[in-house]
């Protein structure tokens, strides 16, 4: 099978949509006034059987923005440091910036018309992407404004789980608790949960 052929099965699976998994730790829960504290994002490819994979990781520390709420509560949860500087955090526009033009980039070598955020409640993440975007004024966001694929929800119905780490025990993945809630961790777990759901479901693209 040519490369092209591969490429068109992964844009018909999804129709047209491709499929990019995502999770942000913040500094609370409000995107109009908590901030962005890391951001990541994992592609995925297809194999010449139509079966899909965790690919490429994408991954930054964030910047808070000028006068962002910064709650301490979940600065507990996440144990993150904003002001720690071996973070190596980038402004909020240039992670953004960085995100998006990747994706952009893989729409086009894929042939999908916009990407998908996939995520474990992913109302809560593409909600402060939107925010994000807003902030830093981008003019497009290659994400679909309102769909996504949710796994808490995909994972209720297929293992009666909605929690990560349960979910991750019933589909056979190593969940480390120690290493939750950063956003790398989060994002490739969650895209291995994608890719077992997804594999096993036996739809032909």
């Amino acid at each position: 099978m040519s490369f092209n052929s591969k490429k068109l099965k992964l844009a018909n699976r999804f129709r047209g949509l491709l499929p990019i998994i995502v999770d942000v730790e913040t500094s609370g829960i409000n995107p109009a006034t908590d901030t962005l504290l890391e951001i990541a994002a994992v592609t995925i490819g297809m194999d010449a059987s139509g079966k899909i994979y965790k690919d490429q990781t994408f991954s930054y520390h964030v910047e808070p923005f000028i006068g962002a709420h910064i709650d301490p509560e979940s600065l507990a949860i996440t144990k993150i440091d904003p002001s720690y500087p071996m973070r190596f955090a980038i402004p909020e526009q240039q992670a953004m910036h960085n995100i998006f033009s990747k994706i952009r980039v893989l729409l086009k070598e894929t042939g999908c018309q916009r990407a998908v955020l996939v995520g474990h409640n992913a109302w809560f993440d593409l909600a402060f992407i939107q925010a994000a975007a807003k902030r830093c004024c981008f003019k497009s966001n290659p994400f679909h404004s309102f769909t996504t694929l949710d796994t808490a929800s995909l994972c209720a119905l297929v293992f009666g789980e909605t929690v990560l780490a349960k979910s991750a025990k019933r589909a056979g993945i190593h969940f480390d608790v120690n290493q939750a809630h950063s956003a790398i961790y989060d994002a490739e777990k969650t895209a291995e949960l994608f890719c077992y759901i997804v594999n096993s479901t036996g739809v032909k693209s």
